[in-house]
């Protein structure tokens, strides 16, 4: 049984919309669409939004599309951030309009030209990647994290804000016997 598809979602300024097979939601910061799965329907009242399975077979995706749905309306409402730490030394971000320029230690500058719907602010050595669309801002997040992992030696890397990196010793003899 699914306890996170029993769950209300709160609207909140947003409005939904189902139309052949697909959920429709509209918000302040721009509209997002879900799939609707078969055997999954919406019931929609004052506001608030509950999700509901026809039988049994179909049960496994009401959590699945409550909480695709309520993403969405947290999107449109608020929009999604991540943000991450640049550590090291000659590791710099800086905005090149509206592309994100890195400078990771390579040979030659990083730029990043941003997806449709996805922005980016540098504050110090600190990159916020924002948009609506929960799961394009951590893949763009998770791909300029790819640039340059933190390492467990001296920890330099980009790294979430946040996240732990899990530190190593280093080799201790000068010689071995």
């Amino acid at each position: 049984m699914s306890r996170i598809g029993k769950q209300p979602i709160q609207l909140s300024g947003a409005t939904v919309t189902v139309a052949d097979a697909t959920i429709s939601v509209t918000g302040p910061k721009g509209q997002l669409s879900v799939l609707l799965l078969p055997g999954v329907e919406l019931e929609q009242m004052d506001g608030v939004v509950h999700i509901k399975a026809t039988d049994d077979a179909s049960r496994q995706f009401q959590g699945l599309i409550r909480t695709l749905l309520s993403n969405a309306v947290t999107g449109v409402n608020k929009g999604w951030e991540k943000s991450m730490e640049l550590h090291g030394v000659g590791m710099r971000a800086a905005m090149q309009g509206s592309n994100l320029g890195l400078s990771l230690g390579f040979s030659h500058p990083v730029v990043i030209n941003p997806l449709e719907g996805i922005s980016f602010k540098v504050e110090k050595n600190v990159v916020t990647v924002m948009g609506i669309d929960k799961q394009m801002v951590g893949e763009v997040a998770a791909q300029i994290r790819k640039l340059r992992k933190p390492e467990p030696y001296k920890g330099k890397g980009i790294r979430y804000s946040g996240e732990y990196v899990r530190r190593k010793a280093g080799k201790t003899g000068k010689g071995s016997k």
